[in-house]
């Protein structure tokens, strides 16, 4: 199985993560969803995979969330799903799938325990702050 990446490139963390794939010297699957969008059964599998739920997929801040009411902790499961269905950017990224599971990967060190081996360093984080020091020690 090879390393798949749910990507936003205008995305910081998202780009950081495929920077870090890219570096560990794996050449990953990119998915740019917000150009293929979702499918009800795609995003399923992956909450399940990664144990999230709709409510903790949620991109709730530079989307529509809060414009379409579903920061509003009534809103149900399916509420959501449709709406990220219907609008890609609903879901939080980068989500990575490797063979040792899924997960969200924010922050963008989260990418690390799914890969077989780390990048060389030194590598930052898209903030500036140190991930892996020169010798190849992840930080933190």
């Amino acid at each position: 199985m090879s390393i798949v990446i749910h990507h936003n490139p205008d995305c910081g963390t998202s780009r950081n993560v495929l920077a870090i794939i890219k570096a560990s010297g794996k050449m990953p699957v990119v998915i740019e969803y917000l150009q293929t969008g979702w499918t009800r059964p795609q995003l399923l599998a992956l909450f399940a995979a990664a144990g999230l739920t709709p409510r903790t997929a949620l991109r709730t801040t530079k989307s529509p969330a809060e414009e379409l009411g579903l920061l509003d902790p009534s809103m149900d499961d399916e509420t959501l799903l449709a709406a990220m269905l219907k609008h890609p950017v609903l879901v939080n990224r980068p989500i990575v799938c490797s063979p040792k599971g899924v997960r969200l990967c924010r922050p963008s060190e989260t990418v690390l325990d799914l890969l077989d081996r780390l990048p060389p360093g030194p590598m930052l984080k898209e903030d500036g702050t140190p991930l892996i020091d020169a010798e190849g020690h992840r930080l933190g």
